[in-house]
């Protein structure tokens, strides 16, 4: 059940016995303080009820309702605000009177402009309008002393006081805000005399002129507003200028005012808008009276600013169109509840300069006219959520350019009946949360919000869990939405064990062509993670050069919830500094305010500085790994190296790499980390990947200027690669571990490991974990990261169990499987000696390097095995080459029944014939005479 500002409320008025009705909010101040007003029944001297309006000031971190002033009558109170040492309330009241025609104020009657024309100007005679009327009340002088403000204004009015950051005394500034007319600026001097704050004079400065808009942000004390700006023109004809029409030479403007304590107000924001045409004003002449935030405006334009202290400005506009505009007496005519419109909005992200569009379409008009997005941001990511239809979570946080968007059902947490909601101040905003350790969130929830909605003043939470995203998961089949959430569980929150839940789901279908991409989200993901963990603060621009997603920036798609088809797309904007006012142009330069803090973060992105891509090593492996040897390569000429950089570094990679020795003695995947071989192809791509990312990031790096974001010293540089080639090879691992687990086969709980281990798997387990290397091997290799030690063996074994060998050989010739000497070995002593076999073992052999593939014909002691040693050996006497007599004795020969070989003494032998000719092309130090023989007696014999 929803908990009720109301109810809650009525809970702390002292007086039990007094009635309270028709609350209402009338505002929220800086300190997340709310403003509500009441009416209130009280019993008089004869018996009867007497009503009047009561506006109080509610403490959400204290949890306290203080009644501010009790009006002897009933008012239609809509909006109110009090000064920062609560002793001056301000509030609006909205009254409906009736006027004449005879009455009118006669300026109206001679307005031309269409834009300047009250739409009541023209009302009946006895006709009731409503007006705003703006008053200060002084809390605590002894009379209550209220002071008018505005008078009877047809159009919307707004105050709110200024807060500073030091309290001072003597003055308070506040705001009032008059639609189509001016923004003015009050200060109120207090009276030095006495004790309590009067106002002894009330100065006006219009700071505004005419405006269509306007919102407050009162954590920020800034003012957007919006007006029609003379557009900049090039020198022309003064002919040209009359022909020009006014529209053409103005445009709609978003600017932002930032107010200081001592200093005056500086314009820091000059934004061109793209708004559609202001529908005509018999449909649009009323105001929506809600206060948060406090805004100006009414139905023509559905427009909020949302910004946070880390210089992230989100501006939000929400509207409905047709694809096709029609006339619009054609329009008014068919905007029945039975036609479909579309429903949409766009999301400016200053930070990024980059607009975000989402546009849903055919949905029917008398729903679509309802329905109110929700706008809050959430840490990097600012929720959207639509009551009944779609919640949408855009990833906005500075640290990387926004593409992993995520797209879902409704959140299940939210009533039914809301209709509006709106987000309050966060109470811990201001506050340090000490749970949170270098950037990485540590509560489970993505996002938990107190909202309010406005009609029913019922408190309900936006609350985003990871079990709510994992939900999502599971049934959502867009591939960008999956990729979305796992780039959250990854790089934002860095829950391995979320992920590798991620992976179980995944494996379910493991055939399914998306679950390459999802592996590689996960690789390039958990790599950003593990480097940014502990980094040092001269190295984090570097971070901003390194790969953080697979998604592509700027790239739109398409998603289905529900029976909704949503389009999301984005748009890049140019220029977007030049519209913002520069550090050093503030009135105190280098300030730290919100306006700085976007300015830095429009220096961090560049176009001309991209994150590296993976594809540069894959292109430049295919070369290398098609001549490569390992047999040739040492060990001292790798990365991998003992003396090397990546074992032996220390630092901030030493805690990355903590306890690496320990891995390899009690690993937690199903196959001990070691190679037999001088040099494995693992380091091979680790110096390739060190090589590429140490150029890329010197290029981008140490050649910046001075002043730009990113500028670091080739030891720092080479430092990052290092610390980033190591992640590699740890996500390599993780991952690989997680799907192991995926696959029911736990090394943890495991007996056995490595080639033992295959051969206890039963086949359902052993082909499911088969299909998963084989599509973890594939992602591994488009972005040529490196495999853990051991794990080629491991995966070809694999593979020789679940295949069918003629499809076992089709994967060797096509490289997917490496014959290391260990697995050859045992594939080898598995095929029988049969003459069949005898074949399979030769094409084997044939497939190996020529050093390796000698190395192990050494080891088969088959007749096939002596006679091409035997061959070879003579070959290389009879061709020159010295050999060295290996000392090979007849230990292995074996009595033999064909002795054609051997003739009697009245016939020549063969052999001795040939081994005169070996004597006399080498000494006797150098024939293998064991092995020839071995060979001659053997092939009179029927072996193949």
């Amino acid at each position: 059940m929803a908990e009720n500002l109301a109810a809650k409320l009525c809970a702390l008025i002292p007086n039990e016995s007094v009635k309270a009705e028709q609350w209402k909010l009338l505002g929220q101040e800086k300190d997340c303080s709310l403003l509500v007003g009441w009416t209130e029944e009280n019993q008089t001297l004869d018996d009867s009820l007497s009503s009047h309006s009561v506006i109080g000031h509610y403490d959400r971190s204290k949890e306290t309702l203080e009644v501010l002033h009790h009006f002897p009558s009933v008012l239609n109170i809509v909006q109110a605000t009090i000064n920062q040492n609560h002793t001056l309330l301000g509030y609006i009241v909205k009254e409906t009177i009736k006027v004449s025609k005879e009455n009118e104020d006669p300026e109206n009657k001679d307005q031309n402009e269409e834009e300047k024309k009250d739409p009541l100007s023209d009302a009946c005679l006895d006709s009731e309008l409503e007006v705003y009327q703006a008053y200060i009340l002084e809390l605590e002088s002894d009379d209550k002393k209220i002071h008018t403000v505005i008078t009877e204004r047809r159009k919307q009015v707004r105050i709110q006081f200024l807060y500073k950051q030091k309290r001072q005394t003597g003055l308070d500034k506040f705001i009032v805000l008059i639609h189509h007319e001016c923004i003015v600026m009050y200060t109120a001097l207090f009276n030095s005399s006495s004790d309590v704050d009067t106002i002894k004079e009330l100065k006006s400065e219009t700071i505004v002129r005419t405006f269509t808009w306007a919102q407050w942000d009162s954590t920020n004390q800034v003012l957007y507003h919006i007006h029609n700006r003379r557009a900049p023109t090039s020198l022309v004809t003064e002919e040209d200028n009359e022909s020009r029409s006014k529209a053409t030479n103005s445009c709609p403007t978003l600017s932002g005012l930032q107010f200081h304590d001592e200093l005056p107000h500086e314009t820091v924001l000059n934004i061109p808008l793209n708004l559609p045409r202001p529908p005509s004003a018999d449909n649009c002449g009323t105001y929506e009276d809600d206060v948060i935030p406090l805004r100006v405006h009414d139905c023509s334009l559905d427009l909020i600013v949302i910004s946070n202290s880390k210089g992230m400005v989100c501006v939000c506009h929400h509207y409905l169109y047709r694809p096709i505009q029609p006339p619009q007496h054609v329009l008014d005519a068919s905007l029945s509840d039975s036609n479909t419109v579309h429903f949409a909005y766009s999301v400016t992200l200053l930070h990024h300069s980059c607009v975000i569009h989402c546009v849903v379409p055919g949905i029917p008009w008398s729903q679509a006219k309802l329905m109110r997005p929700t706008f809050a941001i959430a840490e990097d990511y600012m929720i959207v959520f639509v009551q009944g239809s779609f919640t949408h979570l855009l990833e906005i946080g500075a640290s990387h350019d926004p593409s992993c968007h995520i797209l879902c059902g409704p959140l299940p947490t939210i009533y039914s009946h809301a209709s509006y909601l709106v987000p309050l101040l966060d109470l811990n905003s201001n506050k340090t949360v000490a749970n949170k350790k270098s950037g990485f969130l540590e509560a489970q929830d993505v996002a938990n919000i107190m909202t309010i909605d406005l009609p029913t003043l019922d408190l309900i939470p936006l609350k985003v869990t990871a079990d709510f995203l994992i939900d999502v998961f599971k049934k959502e089949s867009s591939v960008h939405v999956r990729l979305g959430i796992i780039h959250y569980f990854m790089c934002h929150k860095h829950d391995l064990e979320i992920v590798a839940g991620l992976i179980s789901i995944i494996s379910e279908k493991p055939r399914a062509l998306d679950v390459v991409k999802f592996m590689q989200e996960i690789l390039i993901g958990n790599s950003y993670s593990l480097v940014q963990k502990n980094l040092l603060p001269d190295a984090v621009p570097l971070l901003s050069l390194l790969p953080i997603t697979t998604v592509e920036e700027c790239v739109g798609y398409d998603a289905k919830i529900g029976e909704l088809n949503i389009t999301l797309s984005h748009e890049k904007l140019w220029n977007t500094s030049v519209m913002l006012l520069s550090p050093q142009q503030r009135l105190v330069p280098y300030r730290s305010d919100l306006w700085t803090r976007l300015w830095d973060n429009l220096g961090k992105r560049s176009e001309s500085k991209p994150r590296f891509k993976f594809s540069q090593i894959t292109e430049k492996l295919l070369v290398s790994l098609a001549c490569y040897q390992p047999e040739v390569l040492s060990r001292s000429s790798t990365p991998m190296s003992p003396s090397g950089g990546l074992v032996l570094a220390t630092g901030s990679f030493g805690d990355l790499m903590s306890n690496r020795s320990n891995k390899i003695l009690d690993s937690a995947l199903p196959f001990i980390e070691m190679e037999n071989c001088t040099a494995s192809r693992q380091e091979h791509i680790v110096a390739v990947n060190l090589r590429e990312l140490s150029m890329y990031l010197l290029k981008h790096a140490t050649n910046a200027p001075a002043t730009s974001y990113v500028s670091c010293s080739p030891l720092q540089v080479h430092a990052m690669a290092t610390r980033h080639i190591a992640a590699q090879l740890e996500s390599s691992r993780s991952l690989c571990q997680m799907l192991c687990r995926a696959a029911n086969v736990d090394p943890r709980l495991e007996q056995e490991r490595g080639f033992v281990l295959i051969d206890q798997l039963d086949e359902i387990r052993r082909n499911l974990l088969f299909t998963l290397l084989e599509r973890y091997r594939y992602a591994i290799e488009i972005i040529a990261f490196p495999v853990p030690q051991g794990f080629s063996s491991f995966f070809t074994y694999l593979g020789y169990r679940s295949l069918k060998y003629p499809m076992f050989l089709q994967y060797v010739e096509r490289s997917i499987f490496e014959l290391q000497v260990d697995v050859t070995k045992i594939i080898i002593a598995d095929i029988s000696d049969t003459k069949e076999n005898a074949t399979k073992k030769l094409h084997l052999l044939s497939l190996l390097p020529r050093s390796r593939a000698k190395r192990l014909l050494n080891q088969w002691l088959h007749p096939v095995s002596f006679m091409i040693r035997a061959r070879e050996h003579a070959g290389n006497i009879l061709s020159g080459e010295i050999c060295q007599n290996r000392g090979r004795t007849l230990q292995h020969c074996h009595r033999h029944n064909g002795l054609a070989a051997f003739p009697s003494a009245d016939r020549l032998s063969p052999l001795d014939t040939f081994l005169d000719l070996l004597t006399a092309k080498a000494s006797l130090a150098e024939l293998d005479f064991g092995l020839l023989i071995e060979a001659t007696v053997t092939s009179t014999e029927d072996f193949l």
